[in-house]
């Protein structure tokens, strides 16, 4: 009997252990860093790449769905001035709120955003709207280093 009231112990105190939970970081509502990211997408909106650019490491990496690789931020750059050449009234709203994250892992810190992204085709006068979610990681000096956004993109090459 004693074996038995040892070894439940031991199994209750091992589930215990694999069960209690711990934290990954810390989440926030409000961040400067929550700033730098709406700012450069002001900056987008108001076609003023110079400015923008200044938000990004100048080894920054940008990556959108459909990409296979992640790209230099002056690449990137380029394809944001593109959407100007085939759209008007380009736009992005923000959808919920930011969240800033830093994580324990590496001292990593990320915001991640909510926007739809919209603009009117030159071509046909369509007006497109697509929902994203941009991440967009930092770099100990406050720059962003890599950006990656998801959203369904494809009807943006087709205008």
């Amino acid at each position: 009997m004693k074996k038995v009231l040892i070894t439940a112990v031991l199994f209750l105190s091992a589930i215990t252990a694999f069960c209690q939970d711990e934290e990954n970081g810390t989440i926030y509502i409000k961040h400067p860093y929550i700033e730098v990211v709406n700012n450069a997408n002001k900056d987008y909106v108001a076609n003023n790449f110079t400015t923008t650019q200044n938000y990004y490491a100048d080894t920054a990496k940008w990556w959108v769905s459909g990409m296979n690789d992640f790209i230099p931020i002056a690449d990137a750059v380029k394809m944001w001035k593109g959407d100007f050449d085939k759209f008007d009234n380009i736009n992005e709203t923000p959808m919920g709120y930011p969240d800033f994250l830093r994580y324990k892992k590496d001292n990593a810190m990320v915001v991640q955003s909510w926007w739809t992204w919209s603009g009117k085709s030159k071509k046909t006068g369509q007006v497109i709207k697509v929902p994203m979610v941009m991440f967009d990681e930092f770099n100990a000096d406050g720059k962003i280093a890599r950006e990656f956004i998801y959203g369904d993109f494809s009807k943006l090459g087709t205008e």
